[in-house]
């Protein structure tokens, strides 16, 4: 029977833990904060994003980083395989917008329960409050792990499953690039990912709390489009954020290190081409031409972005609709649909969902996961050099990964 010993109670290393043992294997996870699955537990504002319901080849599209290296692991254990695994642990799932799949329930402590029930069912060895100082190896192969407190474990293989540098609160502090490095492996350069962004313009503060729902932003790089996609967002105090923030802030993140700034706009009647928008205008304008402007545009978007978009629209609240020419009225349009902000920076890692950069994937064999320069050493989920978009997909890499190293390790 072969003794795994996995560094890590995250997603990735508690179904690790669940799927090797179920192969026979000895499993002893360590954890080094007091339970398991702390930032399992508030992933999807709690309710717990598990996977996004597509075929391995959308599943690939997600992915920002190295897609090519999650082929093998996507279409061994995709979302449907994860999907029949929470189902038959007892967790009822729903599918919602964008094909993302929550428990039933909304609450992600459903999820955990479960993986800590399979992990029970068979036999895994669960060391809470261990923190492991380092991974022990001899002659380029492991031998086992030490604890802090000096106790050594001997083990046929490691999986090292200890997150990125996001979330740091939940245990998150990159323990597992030390254990990579100190066995020659490269970490690429590491940056919070999935995080808001920060704005430069001062009218976004003032806009602070409002929430726009069905809006299309694109982010540009002088005219190359870098960003576009359609979701809801929200302004902040610093910026702006929302799930279709967070994901531009994958797509846009080295660039925006690289450029410093870049230009946003939202679209905020997306379903409207500009000819109809304008009729819409019209409509509003016949209805009210003895208003004043100010008064007319109110029913076009929320209340609190009228006073913004008569700064930036040029044409005086005060004025009546007759007497609005018709360039200005085309020009407000087009502010409607390219309503402008330039990003200045990504969030910290306190605010990101998830870690950019990582462990190299080039020395790791993509379909077991298993170290290229050290035998029995194998590393899963965020601690990887692999990112993805919002909607289930960086769950399911820590899934897929965890699932490929638990195989490999029940047959060596």
């Amino acid at each position: 029977m072969n003794r795994v010993l996995i560094v890590g109670g995250g997603a990735a290393g508690m179904f690790a833990a669940a799927a090797a043992a179920m192969k026979g294997c000895d499993v002893f996870l360590f954890e080094k904060n007091e339970k398991l699955g702390k930032k399992l537990y508030i992933t999807g504002k709690g309710r717990c994003n598990v996977t996004n319901n597509c075929g391995p080849e959308e599943l690939l599209t997600g992915v920002v980083r190295n897609p090519k290296f999650l082929y093998s692991a996507f279409y061994t254990f995709g979302s449907r395989e994860m999907m029949d695994f929470l189902e038959q642990a007892g967790v009822p799932l729903k599918t919602e917008r964008g094909n993302r799949v929550f428990p039933a329930s909304d609450h992600s402590s459903d999820v955990i329960r479960a993986l800590e029930r399979q992990m029970k069912k068979y036999g895994v060895h669960i060391h809470l409050n261990s923190k492991v100082e380092k991974v022990v190896c001899e002659e380029e192969k492991v031998s086992g792990i030490c604890l802090e407190n000096g106790t050594f474990y001997p083990g046929d293989a490691v999986l090292v499953a200890t997150g990125g540098l996001s979330y740091p609160s939940t245990g998150s502090t990159g323990d597992g690039y030390i254990f990579a490095r100190e066995y020659g492996h490269k970490v690429t350069e590491l940056s919070p990912s999935l995080v808001p962004l920060h704005t430069e313009e001062e009218y976004i503060p003032r806009l602070k709390g409002l929430s726009l729902k069905n809006v299309r932003l694109t982010i540009k790089k002088d005219k190359k489009v870098l960003f576009e996609d359609f979701g809801e967002m929200m302004f902040t105090h610093f910026g702006v954020t929302g799930p279709l923030i967070l994901s531009a802030s994958a797509r846009i993140g080295q660039t925006l290190q690289k450029e410093g700034k870049l230009k946003a706009y939202l679209d905020l009647k997306p379903a409207l081409t500009e000819e109809q928008l304008d009729a819409r205008i019209l409509r509003e304008f016949e209805a009210g031409k003895n208003k004043q402007f100010k008064n007319v545009i109110g029913v076009l978007f929320p209340s609190s972005l009228t006073p913004v978009m008569l700064e930036l629209g040029g044409i005086p609240g005060e004025k009546t609709i007759h007497e609005i020419s018709r360039e200005e009225r085309l020009r407000f349009g087009a502010l409607i649909k390219a309503f402008p902000f330039t990003v200045t920076g990504l969030g910290e890692f306190k605010e990101a969902v998830i870690t950019r950069g990582g462990v190299a994937v080039k020395e790791i064999n993509p379909a077991t996961m298993e170290s290229k320069k050290i035998q029995g050493l194998y590393f899963i989920g965020e601690v990887l050099d692999l990112d993805a978009v919002t909607g289930g997909y960086n769950l399911q890499i820590a899934w897929s990964t965890a699932y490929l190293a638990a195989m490999a390790v029940s047959t060596v």
